[in-house]
This record gives C-alpha cells, structure tokens and sequence, in this order.
C-alpha cells in the first residue's frame, strides 16, 4: 500500500491535518488507538480569546480565532453536523481586586471584553457580591462530535487504523517511510501526550501537564454562556455541564484526584444556587510545552519525519490554523510561521 502520508494520532491536531490533506487531494492514513480518555476528548471545546490575571490578549489570536472559525464552519456542512456556537464567558469577579483590575482593562480591551446589561437575572442562578464582566465573543467547539464524524469519514475512505503505532516497526529513510506494508512519503507526528517519548523529537522543550474535569448535571442553569469563577462551566450536553480545569505541573500520576473533585463541589456549593449532581470525573495529560509555542514542520535532519503537536490548552484555536499552515508546506513548500516552525529547534534536534 502506497500513500502519501502517515498521520500518527487523530486528536484535533490529527484530524484538522488529516482533513486538509484529503481535501488538497492527498491520499492519508491515521494510525489511532482507540482511548477513552486524552486531550483533545477531555478538552472544553472553549476558545478565548484573553488569558490571564492580567486578561490580556491571547499569542496571534486575532489572525486565528476568525481564522478557526471560518475552518469549524466549512467541517459543520462538510460532516453535515453541528460543531460550534459562540458562547460568551461570564465572568464573576470573586474578589473586589479582581472586579477593579476588569474594570481597568476595559478601555484598552474594548474588542473583547464587556459589562453585560442584565446582571441581575444572573442572581437566580448565582451567588457573586463583585460584579459580572464579559469577554466576548468566545466559541465553543464540540469537539466529541468533530473528532467521532471526522474518524467515520476516514473509516469510509478507508484511511483509519485503529492500532498503536510503534517506532520498532517502522523504517525510516530519506525516501519516505514503511510501516506495516504501507509506504508513505512522510510520517506526520500528531500523537499528544505520547509525543514525549517520540525518539525523533523527545528533545523538543515538552511540559507534561495534568489535566482535570468534572462532569455535573445542572438543570435549569442556561446553556447559553459559559460561566467563569475561579472554575468554568461550559455547557456540555443536555443538562450536562464540563467543569474545570486544573493545570497541574507536578503530579504522579493521570487519575482522577479526589482534591480537586472536592474543591469543585466546595466552589458550586458557595457559588450556584442550583442543586448539581456530579455525574463523571476525567483527567487526561496534555502536550504542552515550555514555549507555549505549537511544534510544526519537518525534522531538521530526517527529512520524512514531521511534527504537528504541543498546543496545550490553546489546541482548538491554535490545531486549525496550523494544521493548514503544514499542509500547505508540505504541498507547496510554503513557509510556517517561525515561532510555531520546529526548525526553530534544528540545533537541539540534529543531536
């Protein structure tokens, strides 16, 4: 079997590379094996455009927020479902510090952030003493129904393998590279969390980060904002709400803590004035990095070798952009942008 590329994982990153090369009219296969719990399927779906204590503005996010949008919308009538909505956050400040450092940051960030109108009929659902802000707009990706409709396409095309990959098995050359039988011209990289142990790039500047989410049923809380104090309520599904999330940098292992199960119910008890019911909890280990910076483009030295990987938290806002950005250079040798190029990395990688 001959293709033109391997594609190694099939998370966002893996399927926004997958769905650019076929649509270019390459010929892909995805090697994924079938987990209930990573990244991309753990992830809130939630793109916001502001980040911080200091609520600035998130790296590039005026190119790639409209940017991720306008690709989320070609894939809804492409797959013929729904995957996105805008879905403003409601801030609660918790503390008056909090509320005057909005207040100071809504002249000089009047694109994005806001005073909603009508507070007052947040106060059936909520408990909050400092005042509401809003950023907006802020979208929310439904990224369970984009990666299952998107892994049936390949299913059909008969571009999915449902195996786990393993470098043992695979012969790599600078024309190309086998696996199983299958000759590619490259082997794309979108493997998340595993990408730390990748032999060809386990150098690159990774920051193994944890992960947690509660998943609550809240009826009767509207569906039509994601709620932000301290914790985000995103919704979910009918009457279902994610909440979370930690960003853990030391931690031993990927299950689910009681620690933070507890301070989320501690955190709904004081803030909602809805009965919740707890109803999952899901940890996964995201591929960040210390950068900050996504990792696309070509090993420096094997030249049939390439990466796309290291979103962090930011993988629904950063994966569409750069994943067209890849398959544009790969199809016709157009350049990445720098600070995402693992070429960056050419000195460190050619070891």
């Amino acid at each position: 079997m001959t293709i033109d590329y391997l594609i190694i994982g099939q998370g966002i990153c893996g399927t926004m590379l997958s769905w650019n090369l076929m649509r270019a009219g390459k010929t892909v296969l995805v090697l994924d094996e079938a987990k209930p719990y990573t990244a991309s399927k753990v992830a809130s779906g939630v793109i916001n455009p502001v980040t911080g204590r200091r609520i600035v503005r998130t790296w590039e996010i005026d190119t790639i927020m409209p940017f991720a949008v306008n690709e989320y919308r070609s894939l809804e009538k492409e797959l013929g479902v729904s995957l996105i909505r805008q879905s403003n956050i409601l801030d609660f400040h918790p503390t008056p510090q909090m509320m005057l450092a909005f207040k100071d940051r809504l002249p000089e960030e009047k694109e994005y952030l806001r005073v909603p109108e009508n507070t007052a009929a947040l106060s059936e659902y909520f408990h909050f003493d400092f005042g509401v802000g809003e950023i907006n707009p802020c979208w929310l990706i439904d990224l369970h129904t984009l990666i299952d409709n998107w892994r049936k396409v390949l299913q059909e095309n008969h571009a999915l393998l449902e195996q786990k990959f393993e470098w043992k098995d695979c012969s790599v050359s600078d024309n190309g590279v086998n696996y199983a039988g299958i000759h590619a011209s490259a082997i794309i990289c979108c493997e998340g969390a595993a990408g730390f142990h990748n032999p060809y790039f386990q150098l690159l500047p990774y920051a193994p980060n944890k992960g947690q989410a509660i998943i609550a049923e809240i009826k009767d809380l509207p569906a039509t904002n994601i709620y932000k104090q301290g914790i985000n309520l995103v919704p979910w599904k009918k009457d279902l709400w994610w909440i979370g999330s930690t960003y853990e940098w030391d931690f031993t292992d990927l299950n689910p803590s009681p620690d933070f199960r507890k301070k989320v119910e501690t955190q709904l008890a004081h803030w909602l004035k809805l009965p919740f019911t707890i109803v999952d909890h899901i940890a996964a280990e995201r591929p960040a990095n210390m950068e900050r910076r996504p990792f696309a483009g070509m090993h420096p030295v094997h030249s049939s070798i390439g990466l796309l990987n290291g979103m962090g938290t930011k993988g629904c806002s950063l994966a569409p952009f750069f994943a067209k950005q890849f398959a544009t250079s790969l199809i016709h040798k157009e350049p990445i942008m720098p600070a995402a190029d693992v070429q960056r990395f050419s000195r460190i990688l050619s070891r």
